[in-house]
């Protein structure tokens, strides 16, 4: 049995920069560190920084005046900053830059006098953040057929804006039933979802010529990771989407001849490591780096943390 790792995989820019903030939180200010919601969507990667001290919650009222508080990446919605400020919480905001870069986006639109319409799913943190961000009217929307139940009154002037992490080819679906319905809509390319989403979508296409079954890293909460298994059963490939090599059944590999592995956006590379050495226990015998992409995105630290140290994640 063959094993082909995708390239680019795991982590990306947004997601190291999330996790180096609490990292230099604790180093900077000490335990505890209150973060609000999962810090990025990865058991693993939450559990690793509550061993060093920080402390997850789900909203801002379990936490104590004056605690250190980092947003997560995932971006919050503008009461739930206006609540840290009335309750003083120190904040350090660990939101994604191009999660940021689409709510400035879309207040721009609403500037303008445009309703947005937020090509997004209900009650992802990104999606809540993002909604919460406009001052104005916001349509959420899923799918293509949603394009056509949007009650707007006629001669309203229309946007969109995407959440970062969707399906390139299923935002693109959506997109052109929008402008099918409504000509006169503006909005970015798909080229404004995320570079890392992208490039990881577009690793899984180029993995799906190559093997028999493919294997993504990453939490069931994840989107990106769920898109990533999504399209290679769309391209007609077995795909299962696992939280780690602990949660590979063994009879998945029968009769199957090339593995593909990959891992989403938020999940560490240690644990697509432990997967490979489970494939080699179960009878890989080769193994290769599908050629890729190289990315050498890095965002700058919030100012707060920029006294601090590199971390390496």
């Amino acid at each position: 049995m063959k094993v082909i790792l995708a390239k680019p995989r795991g982590f990306c820019a947004g997601v190291e920069r999330a996790i180096e903030i609490v990292e230099r939180a604790l180093e900077k200010f000490g335990a505890p560190v209150y973060v609000r919601h999962e810090i990025v969507h990865n058991k693993h990667v939450v559990d690793s920084l509550k061993a060093k001290g920080a402390v997850f919650v789900d909203e801002l009222d379990e936490i104590p005046a004056g605690s250190i508080t980092v947003f997560s990446a995932h971006g919050v919605s503008q009461a739930v900053e206006d609540e840290a400020a009335t309750r003083d919480l120190p904040v350090i905001d660990a939101t994604c830059p191009l999660v940021s870069k689409v709510h400035h986006e879309a207040q721009r639109y609403a500037d303008k006098g445009r309703d947005v319409i937020l090509i997004g799913h209900a009650g992802h943190p990104e999606v809540e953040g993002t909604m919460g961000r406009i001052d104005g009217t916001v349509h959420l929307i899923a799918t293509p057929a949603d394009v056509a139940t949007l009650d707007i009154s006629e001669g309203t002037k229309l946007s969109y804006v995407t959440q970062t992490t969707l399906s390139v080819d299923d935002t693109k679906s959506v997109i052109d039933a929008l402008k099918a319905r409504f000509p006169s809509i503006i909005g970015p390319d798909t080229r404004d979802i995320c570079y890392a989403t992208q490039n990881r979508q577009s690793a899984v296409r180029a993995l799906t010529a190559l093997v028999d079954l493919i294997l993504v890293v990453g939490a069931q909460n994840s989107s990106n990771s769920n898109r990533l298994a999504e399209i290679a059963k769309e391209m007609g490939i077995a795909s299962y989407l696992i939280a780690d090599a602990s949660a590979l059944d063994p009879a998945w590999l029968n009769g199957v001849h090339s593995v593909g592995v990959t891992a989403g956006a938020s999940a560490p590379e240690h644990l697509v490591e432990e997967l490979v050495e489970r494939l080699r226990e179960l009878g890989a015998t080769e193994f290769e780096i599908l050629p890729g992409v190289d990315e050498n995105v890095r965002f700058k630290m919030p100012p707060e943390l920029a006294d601090i140290a590199a971390i390496t994640v």
